[in-house]
Parts: structure tokens; C-alpha cells; sequence
């Protein structure tokens, strides 16, 4: 899979989740996107809490598959949150390309 192809899938994600926003017509009774955005920030918050910690849990059992797994339910959750605060994975992978080839140590010691 190529940088373009990853790319576009999280763009076709993150355009089915805004389309799933309660001012965009999400519907809750058919969506668990739409519910947990009608539910508010608490509810996808939780969830990201949830799946960060079920992947520390995979990680440390060295279980690949679940690694992958939880993973991908961590980053869809992310995903939920963006799409909630008006945001896109695009300006993700911008920041991650912005910070390519600077050392962690340099990085972080540049943030206010």
C-alpha cells in the first residue's frame, strides 16, 4: 500500500464520519458513529481511553493481530474525534510530515 493509498483512505473515512455529525444528518437509531457524536466529546473520549489501553494490553501480551486490531479501533476513534472538532486527518499527516527527519528531543523541546 503506497502513502497515496493510505491517505485516501483516511480521507473516504473521514468524509463517511462527518457525513455521520448530528448537524450533517448522522442518525444515531442506525449509526454507531452517529451515536457516539450525538452522544457528545465524553462519550468518543472514553472510547479512545478504552481502545488506547486494550492495545497497551495487546502490546504487552506480543499478540500481532490484536496489535493491528486495536489499533485500527484506536485510530477509527481518533477519527470520530476530528471529525467532531471540525478537523481532518490530512492536517495529521501534515504535522507528522512537518516533523519528519527532526529529532523527537528537538521536536518536543520546541513546543511552547
Amino acid at each position: 500500500m503506497t502513502q497515496s493509498d493510505t491517505a485516501t483512505i483516511l480521507a473516504r473515512l473521514a468524509d463517511t464520519l462527518e457525513s455521520r455529525l448530528p448537524q450533517n444528518g448522522g442518525d444515531p437509531s442506525s449509526s454507531y458513529t452517529a451515536k457516539l457524536l450525538a452522544r457528545g466529546p465524553d462519550s468518543f473520549l472514553k472510547k479512545i481511553g478504552e481502545e488506547a489501553t486494550e492495545l497497551v494490553m495487546a502490546a504487552k501480551d506480543n499478540t500481532p493481530e490484536r496489535i493491528v486490531s486495536e489499533t485500527a479501533d484506536l485510530w477509527f476513534h481518533c477519527l470520530v474525534a476530528l471529525a467532531h472538532y471540525g478537523l481532518r486527518p490530512e492536517q495529521v499527516l501534515a504535522e507528522l510530515a512537518r516533523r519528519e527527519g527532526i529529532s523527537g528531543l528537538v521536536e518536543k523541546a520546541g513546543r511552547p
